[in-house]
């Protein structure tokens, strides 16, 4: 089925395989896993559901005690992954004393968290150096959200303040203005004026 061509050039593309396409296609693809020939649109492990779409995969199992990386190639097991810490753990490999010390999580932070530069966020539980202890610093989800209503609540205090600052300036203007029409109106104007003839 995935010959294909016209009638005048019966060498020319494939019909793809998938089961309800069989489209006629000049530039097929061949699946990696499966060798099969698609189209573009069914080209893709997961869009023809291919059976062997791990073939090619790599996965890294991390030793909890060195803090090495084992590299597997395929889909492996719980079994097998223990399997394979085990097997490095007796290859004498395994040494604790180059286990990485952890870092501060907070993004561009190479700080290492040890007893004295170590500080919990009460409110997300994450552990951060102490250049980023403020919520703020480091981006801390629940501070954030729970800001927004303050924020709000300070916005509408601002708003009070700004009407009663509008209020006390204007009834200062009024009084400024009925203090200038009770000046003698004979007196000078305190810029001069300009005739045009």
């Amino acid at each position: 089925m995935a010959a294909g061509g016209t009638e005048a050039f019966p060498d020319l593309g494939k019909h793809c395989q998938h089961q309800d396409c069989n489209l006629l296609d000049f530039l097929p693809f061949t699946c990696q896993g499966c060798k099969q020939v698609f189209c573009l649109e069914h080209r893709s492990y997961k869009s023809h559901e291919c059976p062997k779409s791990d073939h090619n995969s790599r996965k890294v199992v991390v030793c909890e005690t060195c803090s090495i990386s084992i590299e597997t190639t395929g889909h492996i097991s719980q079994e097998e992954e223990a399997a394979i810490l085990e097997k490095h753990h007796k290859s004498g490999k395994c040494d604790p004393n180059n286990k990485k010390k952890p870092i501060c999580p907070v993004k561009r932070c190479k700080g290492v968290l040890t007893f004295s530069n170590t500080s919990t966020c009460k409110t997300c539980n994450i552990k951060v150096c102490l250049k980023h202890r403020f919520p703020a610093d480091h981006a801390c989800g629940k501070a954030a959200s729970s800001s927004l209503p303050s924020a709000a609540n300070a916005a509408s205090a601002n708003g009070r303040w700004n009407n009663r600052f509008l209020a006390a300036l204007a009834s200062r203007n009024a009084q400024d203005c009925g203090k200038s029409k009770g000046r003698n109106s004979s007196s000078p104007p305190s810029t001069p004026s300009v005739k045009a003839y």
